[in-house]
């Protein structure tokens, strides 16, 4: 795991310096330039050392000179790839780098090859006779890679502040980005919060050539649940059998490593699958968990249970209220773009603290999205029923009356359900899972962007991934909304960051090729029934896991906000971008327990907080 940049055109290994320095943080095991001065490419690379840690350095030149690669990521098939690469003539000169795997794949087999590679990346590969840049990102978007195409350069690298190092790019910040930011709780690719820089969507790679700086985009996969009649008709104790072994294989490949590994573990079913699978393939196993004081968020005793009944070796931390203030400053302080995600907190602290122990470690993203476990799955049938039987007027009326709900800050709250599910019902299908999300009303996202702008246009990324699912199912579309909105923009980042900022690599194994392959093919009935998700996983593991953590209920990673804004423990701010005196009435309401902004303020907070952190003059650009 690792942090890249580079530059083609204006630019200096001097200028490439100065930006990996400012990714020190996502490589501390060292660094290394490049450059071709006649073509004026510069490559930079800071590294974490993880496989093949004493030929992996980069950029890597290829056996026959004419590729280099800086490369953020694993590709944890390299083995068989190598083999069938060396079959092929291709030379390697490392031991067993998966780095230069990329570099003779793409050789080899040109864009390609990308459809071959199981893991997750972003790279970019200079062809030096072609002059041309070839840059990828992974399947889900698990590792980042933003761009500015500006008339002195092209600039590319993993943050946007390492971006924001070359002079071209400027830190104006993106008056659209952040409507869309406020409306979603995170940044949908590609934008960015700065005018200037974008975000290469997750699937896709760029071709630029060099010579005449035009350039093209492609997705090259695209995740699309399509259930064919054998799977229809297949036994679905057989499913569960293949689920169950293709996540063992998986959980196998991520552990290679040359350095420690540990797995996280919140007590849910994802996480202890993983936890309990791991035991089986023979590893010793260190589980890491954060505990919370405020009671209805804290799942520390199920991780426990979990721990003590697999026999790992679990490590537990508690985030207190008191300690909130002065760790929410130094991680937002480091952050490298607004998200809305509360949680990035505790799992900054999960990442801050596995590290002390372990270079690498596991999670369970991606589960929920495509095993339908998040609640709003929950909610689809209620609102398709309410939709139909509910005249408008009729709506707004009920609408009002459940605002006089007594707000609670607990975790999921009753209210809070009943007000959310009622404000996203009263939309067409493809608006329900932004809106659901959404921290701020349609009126009050006016009010605070003085935007004119329809939901529809607001939430354009989402209608798209909604209209893109080829499956009928209801519970298939919001799959896709979750897959191509929130697990790349929100809960990938979120991890990404909180991870390496402090130089920790986080797998996953649900995303794993095969995995994922499987998955998109078993009917959406033997992974939602009875209103509940995740089915085949639990049927899956019934075996190994405690009958209490299989029926557990999703709990999520929250955060007590809502109340850490209302007790003072946390304030907004100055009103960095937005209207002041729009800002200022959502928070009286807050404040008077007249409704739960907590996601609105968090949002808000971070914002005030990035803005300040930006470098250079911050002005606001369309």
């Amino acid at each position: 795991m690792c942090g890249i940049a580079g530059i083609w055109g204006q630019g200096s290994l001097s200028l490439t310096g100065q930006m990996i320095n400012r990714l020190a943080h996502r490589g501390p095991d060292g660094s290394g330039l490049w450059s071709d001065e006649e073509a004026a490419v510069y490559l930079g690379h800071r590294r974490l050392s993880v496989v093949d840690l004493t030929t992996g350095a980069q950029p890597m030149v290829s056996s026959c000179g004419r590729y280099v690669i800086t490369f953020n990521g694993e590709i944890y098939n390299h083995t068989s790839l190598r083999a069938e690469l060396e079959a092929r003539g291709r030379v390697f000169l490392s031991d067993h780098s998966d780095t230069e795997v990329l570099l003779n794949g793409y050789a080899e087999w040109g864009p390609r090859f990308l459809e071959r590679c199981n893991g997750m990346w972003a790279f970019a590969i200079f062809d030096r006779q072609q002059r041309t840049l070839f840059l990828s990102r992974d399947r889900f978007g698990e590792k980042p890679l933003y761009y500015a195409s500006r008339p002195e350069a092209f600039v590319f690298a993993s943050e946007l502040t390492a971006l924001t190092a070359h002079p071209a790019v400027s830190t104006s910040v993106c008056d659209t980005g952040l409507r869309k930011f406020f409306a979603y709780g995170y940044l949908p690719a590609p934008w960015t919060g700065l005018a200037e820089a974008r975000k290469l969507p997750a699937a896709h790679w760029m071709l630029l050539d060099c010579r005449t700086g035009a350039a093209q985009i492609q997705r090259y996969w695209r995740y699309q649940a399509h259930t064919s009649r054998e799977y229809e008709l297949a036994d679905p104790r057989d499913l569960a059998t293949e689920l169950r072994e293709r996540l063992k294989q998986s959980v196998k490949l991520r552990y290679r490593s040359d350095v420690p590994v540990g797995l996280f573990l919140s007590g849910g079913v994802d996480s202890s699958t993983l936890a309990a699978l791991a035991i089986e393939a023979g590893q010793s196993v260190r589980t890491f968990s954060i505990g919370f004081e405020e009671k209805s968020f804290d799942e520390s005793a199920y991780a426990e249970q979990v721990a003590n009944h697999l026999g790992t070796k679990h490590h537990r931390r508690v985030l207190g209220a008191e300690v909130v203030p002065e760790f929410a400053g130094r991680v937002l302080d480091g952050l490298d773009e607004p998200l809305g995600d509360a949680s990035l907190l505790p799992t900054s602290l999960l990442c801050e603290f596995a590290r002390e122990e372990v270079t690498v470690a596991l999670g369970g993203d991606g589960s929920d999205e495509m095993l339908f476990g998040y609640d709003p799955f929950k909610a689809l049938r209620v609102a398709a029923l309410y939709r139909s039987m509910i005249p408008d007027p009729v709506h707004q009326g009920i609408l009002h009356l459940a605002a006089r709900m007594p707000v609670s800050h607990r975790n999921m709250s009753l209210d809070f359900k009943v007000k959310r599910g009622l404000r996203g019902a009263g939309y067409p299908p493809p608006l329900w899972g932004p809106v659901w999300m959404s921290s701020l009303s349609e009126l009050d996202l006016r009010d605070f962007a003085e935007s004119k702008s329809d939901l529809e246009e607001t939430f354009s990324e989402a209608i798209e991934a909604w209209d893109a699912c080829e499956a009928d199912s209801l519970e298939d579309r919001l799959c896709q909304f979750y897959i191509e909105l929130y697990l790349q923009n929100d809960i990938l980042t979120k991890v990404d960051r909180a991870s390496m900022r402090v130089g920790l690599e986080v797998r996953a194994p649900f995303l794993d090729n095969d995995v994922v392959d499987l998955i998109r093919q078993i009917p959406a009935r033997l992974k939602f029934a009875d209103g509940a998700g995740k089915v085949i996983l639990r049927q899956a593991m019934a075996a190994s896991l405690p009958e209490g953590i299989l029926d557990r209920p999703k709990k999520g990673f929250g955060m007590p906000v809502g109340k850490w804004f209302s007790d003072g423990v946390l304030e907004p701010g100055e009103t960095r971008w937005g209207q002041p005196a729009a800002a200022q009435r959502i928070y009286e309401r807050h404040l008077q327990g007249r409704a739960d902004e907590r996601g609105f303020l968090w949002s808000q907070f971070v914002v005030n907080r990035w803005m300040a952190a930006l470098k250079g003059p911050v002005e606001v650009a369309a």
